[in-house]
């Protein structure tokens, strides 16, 4: 394609959203900027649990697509760091006729309640290396939290010791002890007590307010604009949708972080289904995390506390259960990852046991477990803390060593160990998916990147993501061309062109807590998918380019 051809393609992809009839648009302005580029503007229609996000361009206008606004009244609600609307504001949408609702943005009066956990992380004074303890607070609870308490040095101690005592899929709204003798290492190896003096520092327990300025990050503007957002709302604040995941029918899967079911969402109406998964484990801690699935399109879930694994047979709707063998079971036993994809080669699936670092073999033949033991970096012989398992065709698998900067391939057959290190040292490298090509993606959380190791060239290619504090928590490739990662700090989720290493970031409307990042790669561009774990929502992201 000629220079020519590829600028007026390029130009026909950005002006494309004016081609389409229009339900609503307008202006977004303010006496500070007049126009305003970059700001998100979301339409919800009384009584629907579905709202629609669009993103004003250069000359300060948005537009809804007539296909994307049923007829109805509608709130809006607008999102631009540093800005609120300046009044409340709705739109009558008839069929047939494009409504008008120009909006008026003025300075926020409280901006510390608009900053994202990264911009808290951007404003507060202190070196990387103390920032970096707060990526593992992130998790149950805002940056936000920390920055408003009055603690001490001695009352941080205190936290410190209680939050080790605590679920990770806890939150505000329901916290969840830990049974038995279970306790989390929330320090993660970092010097707990300079911690706590550094954060009494920053927070409010010496002032009345922070004696540094806010910093919000500039809007994103440009191709960043050319999106659709929708978000379904889940029928129970509780409910943390983990992982978010489409079966063969385009229906929507969830994982429920922090209760025993499993949830079905149909993304045209938005109905969700809930199926209760038996509770094998009584009085140790409820909620699930990884959400795969098998050949037959049957979904399986690791069902942590409860150190089971639980598939869902699609036609029976009844759950078959796999539990730690008691004689390795623990108060801490943890089984939150599971690796289906090469499970055809041997009919074996891998699973992780995160207390101790076990890894697991599931023979389904025999419906045994083998226990493989932990594995150490011989460099230095600290165990490899596993946080994500991966199946190649062969059924090899990967462990991403989220305590150092590790990617581990496990020989299927031999059980022997090659490790990998990432280019950024102590990267942490999480979660992830192989690719069609055999490719393993993986988010380095410590290192603000998306990683790719090429097993056939034995390297590992990094792209750092340009928004700050990023820190992602996955990662995954489609046959498009493309990679996207999602963040529990920024609300935003990036997309990565592989062959151009340029990224395109796009503002979510409201603060999202991603984990889990799912590409619907059958069109192109493709359609990202994921759910807000402390939002009790689920987002699909439509880029329009």
């Amino acid at each position: 394609m000629s220079a020519l051809l590829r600028t007026a393609a390029l130009c026909s992809a950005f002006v494309a959203p004016a081609a389409y009839a229009q339900a609503l648009s307008g202006q977004v302005s303010s006496a500070e900027e007049a126009a305003m580029e970059g700001v998100v503007v979301t339409a919800k229609r009384d009584g629907s649990t579905i709202s629609v996000s669009v993103v004003s361009d250069a000359k300060g206008r948005y537009a809804f697509p007539a296909a994307r606004l049923e007829p109805g009244r509608y709130v809006l609600k607008a999102r631009a760091a540093g800005y609120e609307l300046d009044g409340a504001k709705s739109a009558d949408v008839t069929a047939g006729t494009e409504a008008k609702a120009d909006l008026r943005l003025r300075k926020a009066k409280n901006l510390a309640s608009q900053l994202t956990n990264a911009e808290w992380m951007s404003s507060m004074p202190g070196t990387d290396a103390q920032k970096q303890f707060l990526l593992n607070c992130n998790g149950c609870h805002t940056i936000e939290r920390i920055m408003k308490s009055s603690y001490d040095a001695d009352g941080f101690m205190q936290i410190f010791r209680r939050m080790a005592g605590y679920y990770p899929g806890s939150t505000p709204l329901k916290p969840q002890r830990l049974a038995g003798k279970a306790v989390r290492d929330v320090e993660r190896g970092g010097n707990g007590r300079k911690t706590a003096e550094w954060l009494a520092t920053v927070n409010l327990s010496q002032q009345q307010t922070w004696s540094f300025p806010l910093k919000t990050e500039p809007r994103l503007t440009g191709r960043s604009t050319q999106v659709i957002i929708t978000e379904y709302d889940l029928p129970n604040p509780l409910i943390q949708p983990h992982d978010v995941v489409l079966d063969r029918e385009g229906m929507v899967w969830y994982s429920d972080f922090g209760q025993m079911f499993l949830g079905k969402m149909d993304p045209k109406t938005g109905k969700v289904t809930q199926y209760p998964i038996p509770v094998v484990k009584p009085g140790w801690s409820e909620g699930t995390l990884d959400l795969e699935f098998d050949r037959d399109d049957n979904p399986w879930v690791g069902v942590m506390y409860q150190s089971a694994i639980a598939k869902f047979d699609r036609r029976t709707e009844k759950f078959q259960m796999w539990s730690t063998p008691k004689e390795w079971d623990s108060d801490a036993g943890q089984l939150g990852h599971i690796a289906l994809t090469g499970t055809h080669a041997d009919n074996k699936v891998w699973i992780k046991n995160s207390d101790g670092g076990h890894i697991y073999r599931l023979d389904l033949a025999s419906n045994k477990m083998e226990n493989l033991g932990n594995f150490t970096d011989p460099r230095n012989g600290k165990r490899i803390g596993t946080y994500g398992i991966h199946s190649d065709a062969e059924n090899n698998a990967y462990l991403l060593d989220f305590a150092a900067g590790n990617i581990v391939k496990l020989d299927a057959k031999t059980r022997q160990m090659t490790i990998y290190l990432t280019p950024t040292p102590n990267s942490r490298p999480r979660r992830g998916r192989v690719d069609h090509e055999g490719r393993l993606w993986f988010a380095e959380y410590q290192g603000n990147a998306i990683g790719m190791f090429d097993p056939k060239a034995e390297k590992i290619t990094e792209w750092k993501v340009p928004t700050p504090w990023s820190a992602p928590y996955d990662a995954v490739a489609g046959k498009n061309g493309e990679a996207w990662t999602g963040s529990m700090l920024t609300d935003r989720v990036s997309r990565l062109d592989i062959a151009s290493g340029t990224y395109t970031e796009y503002m979510l409307p409201r603060p999202t807590n991603i984990r889990r990042v799912y590409l619907d790669d059958s069109k192109k561009p493709g359609i990202l998918w994921v759910g807000s774990n402390h939002g009790a929502s689920i987002v699909k992201v439509e880029p329009l380019d």
